[in-house]
């Protein structure tokens, strides 16, 4: 009897994609959102100001970020509920109150940082109007969240967040020294002078953020509450195979794209400005350079669209972080996909967030340099944040029997240890210094 005939390999690689497809969600957009402007800002930062001697850094915290953003998915998808009602359970109410406290603060920071890039994005391509832009983006930014539900224009936000993958053209179409790039991936060479033990801490700080944190278990909550056949894994275990495995899928390939981009925006910035010897990035137009080798006068234009991207898509990521954080230790109504009237409280936490992130546009600090100390006030803050993640996957009365396994505990644990090393080291080489 002959052999049943096979289906042609294009139908194969179609439903593969489609599968693959359905598995990507909550991971790919933090991924996504990782590459906010302050991301741009700290990796063009790093690559002009140490040219590949800090591309170890990016190695390392790979495995250390994809482990501690499946480690907040799992939380959300076996709970039900977001981190910070979890970290309520088993914390002192004062404690988790200056943990979400502390995230707002530096939610907020980034949020004007990100909004201020913007804007300074924006009047490199039209010659104008800085700050009216800037209030624009976040006029713009606060009505998307409070009428469209997130999902529908995040899909689109990441197409414009496409634009970042010009700097990865960017490492194939100029003369790179590779057995330079590779000493600097395997840390060969690599300083720590107090210039660069900060820059470690933001390029550590923008990596794994505690917004994503946050962020990521939420969104695993608002994905329960949109499918009425899945509910929290303690209630349905046999749930779970499939669940971890869509997570692991979801989260490991959104944190590759993520590093992936980081990269190459470090290595293109240091193959370019930092060879030509700029090597202290003050302004947007400065970061733009990078980009020349592959778009000439173009460059702004396309370094503008990242950065109005990434801008657009993060902030609701971190001003809705904080919301769901505060909404969720006082027990309010959170989601993106509620109108404003029917989660009053968690609205207002992202319009003050907003708000008050305007006010960098103001304070005299340029764009550049408020996005990259963003991301140092994020390493600093992420450590406690960190440990209480920790405490709350491995605790078996809110886990269940689905506790973080061994390879996750070792990689959450080595994550936290690594972001208070550096941390400890910035201060230490600041204060010798």
């Amino acid at each position: 009897m002959s052999a049943p005939p096979r289906r042609p390999s294009s139908l194969r690689h179609r439903l593969r994609s489609i599968a693959l497809g359905h598995q990507l969600g909550p991971g790919l957009i933090t991924g996504a959102a990782d590459d906010d402007p302050s991301g741009i800002a700290t990796y063009s930062q790093a690559g002009a100001q140490s040219g590949f001697g800090l591309l170890w850094t990016l190695v390392l915290t790979f495995p250390l970020m994809a482990a501690i953003q499946l480690i907040s998915a799992h939380i959300g998808r076996v709970t039900g509920k977001g981190l910070a009602a979890n970290m309520a359970k088993v914390m002192p109410r004062w404690l988790v109150t200056t943990l979400v406290a502390l995230l707002f603060l530096a939610n907020t920071i980034n949020v004007g940082a990100d909004l201020a890039a913007m804007g300074e994005g924006a009047r490199l391509v039209a010659g104008f109007g800085e700050h009216e832009f800037t209030i624009a983006f976040a006029v713009f930014s606060v009505i998307l969240q409070m009428f469209v539900p997130y999902k529908r224009y995040a899909r689109f936000l990441t197409v414009l967040t496409l634009s970042l993958f010009a700097y990865v053209a960017v490492v194939f179409m100029i003369h790179l020294d590779w057995s330079a790039v590779g000493l600097g991936m395997i840390g060969v060479h690599a300083e720590l002078s107090p210039a660069a033990a900060t820059t470690i801490v933001a390029i550590f700080g923008t990596t794994i953020s505690p917004y994503l944190f946050f962020w990521q278990s939420a969104e695993e909550v608002e994905e329960l509450n949109h499918n009425a056949s899945q509910k929290p894994l303690t209630e349905v275990p046999h749930q779970a195979k499939r669940a971890f495995a869509r997570m692991r899928t979801d989260t490991i390939v959104g944190m590759a794209v993520s590093n992936i981009v980081a990269l190459a925006i470090m290595i293109s910035t240091a193959a370019t400005l930092h060879a030509a010897g700029k090597t202290d990035i003050q302004t947007a137009a400065d970061a733009a350079r990078a980009l020349e080798p592959l778009a000439g006068k173009f460059a702004f234009l396309l370094f503008s669209l990242g950065i109005i991207g990434t801008g657009l898509l993060a902030i609701p990521v971190l001003a809705g972080s904080a919301a769901y954080a505060v909404g969720e230790t006082r027990g309010w109504k959170v989601g993106l996909d509620n109108k404003p009237w029917e989660a009053v409280g968690f609205y207002c936490v992202i319009g003050a967030a907003v708000a008050l992130g305007l006010v960098i546009d103001y304070s005299g600090l340029d764009p550049i340099k408020a996005l990259y100390w963003s991301a140092v006030v994020n390493g600093v803050i992420a450590v406690p944040m960190m440990v209480a993640m920790m405490v709350v996957s491995t605790n078996a009365k809110m886990m269940g029997k689905f506790t973080a396994g061994p390879s996750l505990r070792i990689l959450g644990w080595a994550s936290t240890a690594v972001m208070a090393a550096a941390t400890v080291a910035m201060i230490v080489v600041a204060v010798i210094g």
